[in-house]
């Protein structure tokens, strides 16, 4: 039986993993699929690909691109999540702060320096007109970090996934004063290219069993079966599951097509993430499934 290790985020887009794994849908084709856990999100991820750690990660879209165009072996196979991913902007729960103008100027936290939570700090700030090369930053490492910075007072706000940070709102640990969706599709699966050269069959394998496990939560039954299910498991209300079910839209088996790719690019260029037009060919592996 072939040993393949997937990583991803402790987060409710990865419950559909999770349920392949305990339902040995992976095992009945003969692999043995290990899930890791990555709290420190996209950094640690792509520092796992490199490292041979990890041999998948459920990663985020701009993440992933910018460490390929750095040297990551990896390539993109498959987008996992084709909907935004909804960034919650939060304020500690007792800030002054009431709505998103307010933190013009103010000091962001931010997981790491070229994190996604950085990034969105530029795309907020750019949707709302404010002045992008003097953005001010305080690194955390992760949602924990977040909550201490904003508790402490060493940052003003912090951008994290809104259903992640939901039961912080309701508890009054944070504020939120708005949301912002990112302008390309949250999520994609990337794999490591010695992977793709020894066990595309496998890899074929893995992909069409989570995309037809993702199918089942598309129709308005499935979401309401489901719903208590996710609840539970990551201790959210049911009806803001419902609400998160509504918004995303999983991707099964669709291939990235070179046009999107070149409009994330245009989109990373835009706001510093990347310096360089990237050919598709060189980020993408896109199998036949």
């Amino acid at each position: 039986m072939k040993t393949i290790t997937v990583g991803g985020v402790p987060e409710h887009f990865n419950l559909p993993w999770h349920l392949a794994i305990e339902e040995k849908l992976f095992e009945s084709e003969n692999i043995n699929l290990v899930w890791k856990d990555f709290p420190g999100g996209t950094g640690a991820m792509n520092k796992a690909l490199r490292s041979g750690e990890i041999d998948i990660a459920i990663i985020l879209t701009e993440g992933v691109i910018k460490d390929i165009s750095e040297g990551n072996p990896s390539k993109i196979v498959q987008t996992y999540v084709d909907s935004p991913l909804i960034w919650g902007i939060h304020t500690a729960g007792k800030s002054s702060y009431e709505t998103i103008e307010d933190l013009e100027g103010k000091t962001a936290a931010i997981s790491r320096i070229g994190s996604g939570s950085q990034l969105m700090a530029k795309v907020n700030a750019k949707n709302h007109h404010w002045e992008t090369d003097n953005l001010k930053f305080e690194i955390v490492g992760n949602l924990q970090g977040g909550i201490d910075a904003l508790t402490e007072g060493r940052a003003d706000y912090f951008m994290w996934e809104h259903f992640t940070t939901k039961p912080l709102v309701d508890n009054g640990t944070f504020n939120r004063v708005g949301d912002c969706p990112t302008p390309w599709p949250c999520f994609v699966i990337a794999v490591r290219d010695e992977i793709l050269d020894s066990n595309e069959e496998e890899i074929v394998k893995i992909l069409r069993i989570i995309n037809s496990k993702t199918k089942n939560f598309d129709t308005f039954e499935n979401k309401q079966k489901y719903s208590k299910m996710f609840s539970e498991r990551y201790e959210q209300k049911e009806e803001d599951i419902l609400k998160w079910l509504k918004l995303t839209k999983w991707n099964q088996g669709e291939k990235l097509n070179k046009k999107e790719f070149e409009e994330i690019i245009s989109q990373l260029i835009e706001y510093n993430v990347i310096d360089k037009e990237l050919k598709f060919s060189e980020f993408t592996n896109l199998l036949y499934l």
